[in-house]
């Protein structure tokens, strides 16, 4: 699934996610639980305030970001 994301730039230049926007909604992440490196992907695991988890994917080569995992959690 293709999403939008909207990142930060930290003080060494690596964007983070901050938000991810679907069709209809959007979800401010809370936390970054983990990110990790593959060849041509970004992936990073995500907290979101909707307290979903969320792995998206950047695709270096062409700047799409895509969900790849969602665990809606239980309140």
């Amino acid at each position: 699934m293709n999403i939008k994301v909207t990142c930060y730039a930290g003080y060494r230049g690596e964007e983070t996610p901050r938000i991810i926007r679907f069709q209809s909604r959007t979800i401010e992440v809370k936390k970054v639980l983990d990110r990790w490196l593959n060849p041509d992907y970004r992936y990073f695991k995500l907290l979101g305030n909707d307290d979903g988890i969320y792995i998206v994917r950047h695709d270096i080569n062409t700047g799409d970001w895509g969900l790849t995992f969602y665990q809606e959690t239980q309140r």
